[in-house]
C-alpha cells in the first residue's frame, strides 16, 4: 500500500490551484479598462492644436525672413488668467480665446482672456472647438455665437474661428466619412455667417484635413485658413488655399505657449477685423 509521508505536497492539487490562479489573472486582465481610456482627457479640455504634436510632431521653429508677419497668441481655459500686459509688451498684438466646445462647454476664463486682450490694445477673436460626433454643425455654430463667438464691427474684433482637428476623445475623424465631415463643416460655416454676417476662419492641420475631408477645397474662396504646423515653415496647405492667413507655429512659446503668426502686417489684421 502506498504511503504518503507527512509534509509531501500532493502535486495534482497544486497544479489545479496554479491553473485556477492563471485563469483568474487572465479574466482580470480582460475585464480591466483599456489603458487608452485612462489617457482620454476630460470633455471640455480640448484646445487649439491639442493634437498637433502627437500626430504631426515638431520640426523646428520659423526663421526670420523677408515676409512681414505679425505675432499673436491663442489661449483657452488651460492657461487660466493670462498676463496680457506681458504679452503686449513682448510684441503680441492679436489673440484668439476659446469660447466653447460642442454644446456642453464654455470657457470659465473667457471674460478675463477675451476682454483682457482687448483692454491692453490687442485685436481679439474667439474660437470654437468642434465635436462633429455630438451635435450638428448649425447647432454648434449657434451655441458658439450665443456664448461669446459673435462678431462686432468695432475694428478690433476678428471673425470667429472653427477649430476642426483630431478628436482627443475618440476616433480622429469623429466617426464620420469624408463627405459627412464636409457637410458638417459646411453646416457650421453657413449658420455662423447667417448669424454674424462674417465668414468664419478655419483652423486645421493639412494631414487631418486630407484624412478627414478628403482634402476638400471648396471652402478656400470664402473662409480664411489658420494652419497648424510646428516647423520652420507652414508646409503644404490644404487644397484650395493658395496662402494661409494665420499660422500656429508652436505650443511652447513665451508666457502662454501657443504662438501664431499673421501673414501680413498689423494693417492686414485690422482689415480682417473690419471685414
Amino acid at each position: 500500500m502506498p504511503v504518503h509521508r507527512s509534509g509531501t505536497p500532493h502535486r495534482p492539487r497544486l497544479l489545479a490551484l496554479g491553473t485556477l490562479l492563471a485563469a483568474f489573472s487572465l479574466l482580470s486582465a480582460l475585464s480591466a479598462p483599456p489603458s487608452s481610456a485612462a489617457d482620454t482627457p476630460a470633455r471640455g479640455s480640448a484646445r487649439l492644436g491639442m493634437g498637433v504634436l502627437a500626430h504631426d510632431g515638431q520640426a523646428g521653429t520659423p526663421t526670420t525672413g523677408d515676409a512681414t508677419q505679425t505675432e499673436g497668441v491663442d489661449v483657452s481655459g488651460y492657461q487660466g488668467n493670462v498676463a496680457w500686459s506681458t504679452l503686449w509688451s513682448s510684441g503680441v498684438t492679436w489673440a484668439y480665446t476659446k469660447a466653447t466646445e460642442g454644446t456642453y462647454y464654455t470657457n470659465p476664463y473667457f471674460a478675463q482672456q477675451y476682454n483682457g486682450s482687448y483692454n491692453v490694445g490687442m485685436i481679439r477673436g474667439a474660437y470654437h472647438f468642434a465635436t462633429p460626433d455630438t451635435t450638428s454643425g448649425a447647432t454648434q455654430a449657434n451655441y458658439f455665437v450665443d456664448h461669446g463667438g459673435g462678431w462686432s464691427g468695432d475694428g478690433r474684433t476678428l471673425p470667429g474661428t472653427l477649430d476642426i482637428e483630431w478628436n482627443p476623445y475618440g476616433a480622429a475623424c469623429y466617426g464620420k466619412t469624408q463627405s459627412a465631415m464636409v457637410s458638417w463643416i459646411s453646416s457650421f460655416l453657413a449658420q455662423y455667417k447667417a448669424r454674424t454676417g462674417r465668414d468664419a476662419v478655419i483652423y486645421t492641420a493639412t494631414s487631418w484635413w486630407s484624412d478627414c475631408t478628403g482634402n476638400y477645397g471648396g471652402f478656400a474662396s470664402a473662409n480664411p485658413l489658420w494652419i497648424a504646423r510646428y516647423a520652420a515653415d507652414p508646409g503644404t496647405l490644404p487644397a484650395g488655399w493658395a496662402y494661409y492667413t494665420m499660422w500656429q507655429y508652436t505650443s511652447s512659446g513665451p508666457t502662454v505657449g501657443d504662438h501664431d503668426k499673421f501673414n501680413g502686417g498689423l494693417d492686414r489684421v485690422r482689415a480682417l477685423a473690419n471685414g
